[in-house]
């Protein structure tokens, strides 16, 4: 088991990583001491969310459960209501925890319903997808969906703690274990060198799922992430470096509807932002070719989507980083380094974008 502290301005939190935590977990929501324990989880992970649930149960202290449907379409402003209606009849107060089990989706919707709730209460996250793992359950990003467009609802609000169970990945199909891994392939891309030559060594064990591989792999995000994070709490600058390959996809998730996935969609993103910086020249040729390759290696295919680019191109100025239609590119330079707030042509976002998906 491996802990790390989150250190940020609205206070510090933990972040436990190991295999089969229920003991910590039982532990982390003890030391909280809520008046309530809420669950909020998705259909596929139910059994999950009871197992939890079962895990933290005590004599003095009532938890329930909320089941939201699986998929995009439950982080959304009907969603939303759903679960601060169910939290209104269980008369939750400010002194329960509500619990996240489950993706990025669960994640996301849940942290703001603890942020918006009573206006404020606490959250632990207990991630069962590598993606939230390594990316959406740390930071205290929460948020829905817009009608059009993605996250475009939403507050920061750090968890108490997460406890991180790799046990979950185990029935992790293989599906959603290769969305995350264009998240993986972000960070080496963007920060960390060391992590994308490792991921080029051992791309064969990440998709085998190999215990001792995964570990290491969501070590080196967590770590990541909780630095840049520790240093921009809510994202007015360094923290910026974390959207890489997110401008150009999350307009492709919002132009297909959220039919595309968002690993799909952020790897076509990072394709697009490294094909922008060479056509700017603030990259070369190679880091081009050593990333489409280990994107291809992950299983993450460089096969355009079915979207029409038009409804891509007038989605990327929606951007939550842009400023008055202006968006602010993160675009990389070398392997591990990557800056945000690039001004780019807008006739090369074009270009680049209806090449891409010719």
């Amino acid at each position: 088991m491996v802990r790390l502290i989150v250190d940020v301005p609205s206070g510090s939190y933990p972040v436990v990583i190991g295999q089969n935590l229920k003991r910590e977990l039982k532990g982390v929501i003890n030391r909280l001491d809520p008046t309530a324990v809420v669950i909020i989880t998705d259909s596929n992970v139910k059994s999950w969310a009871e197992s939890v649930a079962r895990t933290v149960k005590s004599g003095r202290v009532k938890v329930s459960i909320y089941v939201v449907p699986a998929g995009e379409r439950s982080k959304s402003l009907a969603g939303l209501g759903g679960v601060l209606a169910f939290l209104e009849r269980k008369r939750i107060d400010r002194g329960a925890v509500i619990i996240a089990v489950g993706g990025g989706t669960v994640g996301d919707l849940a942290g703001f319903a603890a942020a918006v709730w009573q206006r404020g209460v606490r959250l632990v996250a207990v991630p069962t997808t590598l993606l939230a793992m390594v990316d959406s359950s740390i930071g205290g990003k929460t948020g829905i969906n817009g009608v059009r467009y993605k996250n475009a609802v939403g507050a920061f609000w750090q968890p108490s703690a997460v406890v991180t169970d790799l046990a979950y990945l185990e029935t992790l199909p293989a599906v959603q274990l290769r969305d995350a891994f264009a998240e993986v392939v972000k960070y080496g891309v963007a920060m960390d060198r060391g992590l994308f030559e490792f991921l080029q060594k051992q791309h064969e064990s990440l998709i085998a799922a190999e215990r001792r591989t995964l570990e290491r792999v969501v070590f080196r995000c967590v770590t990541a992430k909780a630095l840049v994070v520790a240093h921009d709490e809510r994202e007015r600058g360094p923290r910026a470096i974390l959207n890489y390959g997110h401008t150009a996809g999350h307009a492709l998730e919002a132009a297909s509807r959220f039919r595309v996935s968002h690993g799909r969609a952020v790897a076509f993103g990072m394709r697009v932002a490294a094909k922008i910086a060479l056509a700017t020249e603030l990259c070369g040729p190679r880091l081009v070719e050593a990333q489409d390759e280990l994107l291809s290696d992950l299983g993450l295919s460089d096969r355009p989507p079915s979207v029409d680019a038009s409804r891509v191109l007038a989605a990327i100025p929606h951007d939550k980083k842009s400023r008055r239609g202006k968006v602010a590119w993160v675009m990389p330079r070398r392997l591990g380094h990557a800056e945000p707030g690039h001004a780019v042509p807008a006739s090369v976002v074009r270009r680049v974008v209806r090449k891409s998906l010719a």
